[in-house]
């Protein structure tokens, strides 16, 4: 049984080495091409405010990207990370804003909330044996709803917390280095990157990720406990949904209740774009944050060029089309 659990590891590492190395180079020089693109075609684009811009918008995007990430290598995808960062949120607002409760209590709160859902998602997926698929769209429309219904359908504001508007658009790097005001989202992401990554890289909870990717079966046959480490999965990319709500909820100001649907597909996008399967068991962080660059880097190029909204929305839409037909073609060839 050992061996068969061996097997499926090295099978799933292989297919990391192999399709998806070559995945996130196409996919970096695919980034380096709309930059040139776009500041060739308008000389706006590459000034010092729209490049912050960016980077502030990929931290959201990139943190809910990151979370995607962990539950697609498994095999599972979760359509709830929008309405779910929403819904931190909103809790967030009512512990700091309803009770006046001190700063950090919300940071907890947004977290041990977000791990929550997650965890109910994961156990949906893993106990009950609910597509991976119908189970985070139920949980994406019952996160929709209470975020409506604890609001009372109204944003909840953080005036009266000091130093939350801080958390994403403050700048620590800028007070030590004035030439470099990269905002604290930007730096809360890669550091959410890295933890991800060494998880994935040097943990057994990682390990089982990918092994659940590429052969569930076989881990089960070998004597592991596959739903509690999917539970476990489910619950830690749950949990980093909710830093994404602090930060959206802390670049706003405020927590939006009908904000959230739609953050899920650009999240999945940058995910596929950056060289995960969407059958499970190969990807890598780097490559979903390159896909997160990618995502902003070409909404904020095609609102400089004051294309349409509805052009961007199906510009998105033709990129998550043919990021999973690449995809496709990547499985065939393995």
């Amino acid at each position: 049984m050992t061996q068969t659990m061996d097997a499926a590891q090295t099978g799933g590492k292989k297919r990391l080495i192999g399709g998806g190395a070559q995945q996130r180079l196409l996919a970096f020089a695919s980034l380096i091409v709309l930059l040139i693109g776009f500041s060739i075609a308008s000389p706006n684009f590459m000034q010092t405010s729209n490049m912050i811009a960016i980077l502030q918008a990929t931290s959201v995007n990139g943190v809910l990207a990151v979370a995607a990430t962990l539950v697609i290598i498994t095999g599972g995808i979760d359509l709830s990370v929008g309405t779910m960062m929403t819904f931190t949120a909103v809790m967030t607002g009512v512990v700091l804003t309803y009770l006046g409760m001190p700063l950090p209590v919300g940071v907890v709160t947004a977290i041990a909330t977000g791990a929550f859902c997650g965890l109910c998602s994961g156990t949906f997926v893993a106990k009950m044996k609910i597509p991976p698929f119908i189970a985070t769209l139920g949980m994406m429309l019952i996160l929709k709803g209470l975020s409506l219904v604890i609001s009372g359908t109204r944003p909840i504001y953080f005036n009266d917390t000091p130093g939350f508007d801080l958390i994403s658009r403050g700048s620590l790097i800028g007070e030590i280095i004035p030439a470099v005001p990269i905002p604290n989202g930007v730096l809360i992401l890669f550091i959410v990157a890295i933890v991800a990554s060494y998880i994935l890289s040097n943990t057994v909870l990682g390990r089982y990720t990918f092994a659940l990717g590429s052969n569930e079966e076989a881990v089960r046959l070998s004597g592991v406990n596959t739903d509690r480490w999917k539970m476990a999965v489910y619950a830690l990319a749950g949990g980093i949904v909710g830093i994404g709500g602090l930060l959206i909820a802390s670049r706003l100001n405020s927590a939006q209740p009908a904000l959230g649907l739609g953050y899920e597909l650009e999240a999945i996008a940058a995910v596929v774009i950056g060289g995960t399967s969407l059958s499970g068991g190969r990807g890598t962080i780097l490559g979903t944050l390159i896909g997160a660059l990618i995502m902003a880097v070409l909404t904020n190029g095609l609102r400089v060029l004051t294309v349409a909204q509805e052009w961007q929305t199906v510009v998105t839409g033709v990129i998550i089309i043919l990021a999973v037909y690449a995809d496709m073609l990547r499985r065939k060839k393995v």
